[in-house]
């Protein structure tokens, strides 16, 4: 079951990946705020930013490894996409060692699965306000990243 939980993990972050890698510079910073918001960019480096500040919280040797990203830093979708791997890689090192621990999880009471659950579930739902912003944009969503989001078993 711990490797179950962890393929879903990678499985997750793969479909971040596959967002990051077909979302062109321009949608990047995309916005459909009219108060100053986040652009997609933005989302994705707060979605890094939150598992790593869970980690921080939980696991603090763990998040010793990795580091934040600056909101305030100019755009960089190669620093984006780096540092997703890295912070996939604290949220599976952290998984392993809960996992291996009863499931406990620092500041989060309902334990592993459930915590691995909330990361999964706002991370789709940041992918899926960035979608709508593409698309209320008008900026074509390609066909790769449209379905490709939905094949978690290739």
């Amino acid at each position: 079951m711990k490797e179950q939980l962890i393929d879903a993990w990678r499985i997750n972050n793969k479909m971040n990946l596959l967002f990051i890698d077909n979302v062109s510079d321009e949608g990047m910073q995309k916005t459909l705020s009219t108060r100053g918001g986040r652009t997609i960019y933005l989302q994705l480096v707060h979605v890094h930013n939150v598992r790593l500040g869970w980690i921080e919280n939980a696991a603090k040797d763990i998040f010793k490894k990795y580091k934040l990203l600056d909101k305030e830093e100019p755009y960089n979708k190669r620093l984006l996409r780096n540092s997703f791997g890295d912070s996939a890689k604290a949220v599976e090192e952290f998984i392993d060692r809960s996992w291996n621990e009863g499931g406990k999880v620092k500041g989060f009471k309902k334990g592993l699965i459930p915590f691995v659950s909330y990361l999964v579930a706002h991370e789709a739902h940041h992918r899926g306000h960035a979608l709508l912003t593409l698309k209320q944009s008008g900026i074509k969503i390609p066909e790769v990243l449209k379905w490709g989001l939905w094949e978690w078993e290739k």
